[in-house]
């Protein structure tokens, strides 16, 4: 088989589970790309935009709304440990180099711009620097290894979880064919929080403000998102993700009560109270897990 040929297999394989009945986890060759900062701005109250650019930005790849990159940082001392190209994966040195891993927000083949919406929270390395860096600084990206591709033939979906995934549920509602029915829910502070989304016009979005709860906490989302009537015989897909022991009673729901496949969900810890560097275990083996920093 030639490189090219090969090179193109995930694309193929992306196309038939688009088309398919289950979702499915599907590799891209993973890079360390050298990008710099074009420039940073507020999303409403409670996220932090990231625009990355540059040559080193040239075919990225972007097709799932979930699909993650991790930020290389230099250590303590000031130096930069990368990892190193090994066919269409990465060696990583050990041990580990410092990294946030952070949802993909937007990739734009045409400007070579990658958005990664930051939740920033005190004394979090990635949100310390999101807030001090200038135009035209340096960040090494690896990533993304691949992402959940799910198709875009189920009869209903529902997409949960707070502000850590709402950069995913934005990319969600936009990617969804504008023919798709369902929910969403996102947990946020206040009003000030909320955004722009373009969500088909069957999917109905439902903001919950938690007021003085602290990040993480109450069961509002729980019982907003258990609340809902999935019509007898519809296939549904559900995506959660956010803090670990908040989202801990859907999980409990869609196998019990609802019963789904895993094949049509994806329930996903993002972070975990008091837990700096939190690291989901739900996908072992995966090329680099799904530790997604607030």
């Amino acid at each position: 088989m030639s490189l090219i040929d090969h090179r193109h297999r995930h694309l193929e394989r992306i196309a038939e589970v688009r088309t398919g009945e289950h979702a499915e986890k599907v590799g891209y060759p993973i890079r360390v790309r050298e990008t710099e900062v074009v420039r940073t701005a507020m999303v409403g109250a409670g996220l932090l935009r990231v625009t990355l650019g540059g040559p080193g930005t040239a075919g990225f790849e972007a097709h799932s709304p979930d699909e993650h990159v991790k930020l290389l940082f230099p250590e303590p001392d000031g130096t930069l440990r990368l990892p190193e190209p090994n066919g269409t994966m990465l060696r990583w040195p050990r041990p580990a180099p410092t990294s946030r891993e952070y949802t993909v927000r937007r990739y734009d083949p045409g400007t070579g711009e990658i958005d990664i919406d930051i939740a920033p929270h005190d004394g979090g390395l990635a949100s310390d620097w999101a807030h001090a860096v200038e135009p035209g600084a340096v960040i090494h990206v690896a990533g993304p290894p691949g992402g959940l591709i799910v198709p875009h033939t189920y009869d209903r979906y529902l997409l949960a979880g707070d502000i850590t995934a709402l950069p995913a549920i934005a990319r969600w509602l936009e990617e969804l064919p504008r023919s798709a029915k369902g929910w969403a829910f996102v947990d946020v502070a206040d009003a000030t929080q909320e955004i722009e989304l373009s969500a088909p016009e069957g999917v109905e979005v439902r903001w919950l403000h938690r007021g003085d709860r602290p990040p993480g906490t109450g069961d509002a989302l729980a019982q907003a998102v258990t609340s809902v009537t999935v019509p007898e015989g519809e296939r549904l897909y559900v995506w959660v993700a956010g803090e670990a022991g908040q989202i801990k009673p859907l999980r409990r729901w869609v196998r019990d009560d609802l019963r789904l496949d895993k094949t049509d969900h994806d329930i996903t810890g993002y972070w975990k109270r008091g837990v700096a560097d939190f690291d989901d275990e739900h996908e072992p083996g995966h090329e680099h897990g799904h530790t997604h920093s607030h």
